[in-house]
């Protein structure tokens, strides 16, 4: 488990072995359960061969090996297609590891910089229970389940924008990309805005990136 600052790195962030970070190396890199990966994960959810990292030139691609569980990445699942990484894509294996790739040396210090903010931040959520806390107190009555998978999305951000595109994807995963209103999202951001400002009137947590999308500040507790 050696660093190389010319290979790409895997920051586990949630899981049995969180806090490890794994070096990509080679064409081809394995991700699962079974002991010819090169990242063994334990958790009984992954899959034997879960997903597999490899490398075209200077770019580096996810494949979902057709495992049980499912991937996702940037809480947008991985079905039969095979995606591009980028610096800062959240991993998402099974809904049991969750994993931070880090694409280059150059952004390498910012992504790991972001990852510990995030850590540390005001809000923070108990995925387990659906729950959103503000400096340990909790955002009650609970957000209804739209507003709580949009704040989720923006927090997995660490700080990203993601756009009116991704927000369609992940809130109304059913519905079709022109099914829903760009009045609607708005609605929703600013609904969002309103149940967070009752915790915590002094910070605007969701900020509009006019052009672009949204992204979450997060400040340190």
């Amino acid at each position: 488990m050696t660093e190389n600052q010319e290979n790409p790195i895997l920051v586990i962030t949630e899981g049995e072995q969180a806090g490890q970070r794994w070096t990509i190396e080679g064409p081809v890199f394995t991700i699962g359960r079974g002991a010819e990966c090169e990242l063994i994960l334990p958790e009984r959810q992954v899959s034997r061969e879960h997903i597999r990292i490899h490398r075209d030139n200077d770019e580096h691609f996810l494949e979902d090996l057709g495992s049980k569980n499912g991937t996702w990445v940037n809480n947008v699942q991985v079905k039969s297609e095979t995606i591009p990484l980028r610096d800062g894509d959240e991993i998402n294996i099974a809904m049991a590891v969750r994993m931070t790739f880090v694409g280059s040396e150059a952004t390498a210090p910012l992504i790991l910089g972001q990852m510990a903010n995030h850590e540390s931040g005001r809000l923070r959520l108990d995925r387990d229970a659906r729950r959103v806390f503000i400096e340990d107190v909790e955002v009650d009555p609970p957000l209804s389940l739209p507003q709580y998978r949009l704040l989720e999305l923006l927090y997995d951000g660490l700080g990203a924008v993601r756009t009116r595109e991704e927000v369609v994807e992940y809130v109304w995963p059913d519905a079709a990309s022109d099914g829903v209103s760009e009045q609607a999202i708005d609605a929703l951001v600013r609904r969002l805005r309103d149940r967070l400002s009752e915790t915590d009137p002094e910070h605007q947590y969701v900020v509009t990136v006019r052009g672009h999308g949204f992204r979450l500040d997060n400040p340190e507790a």
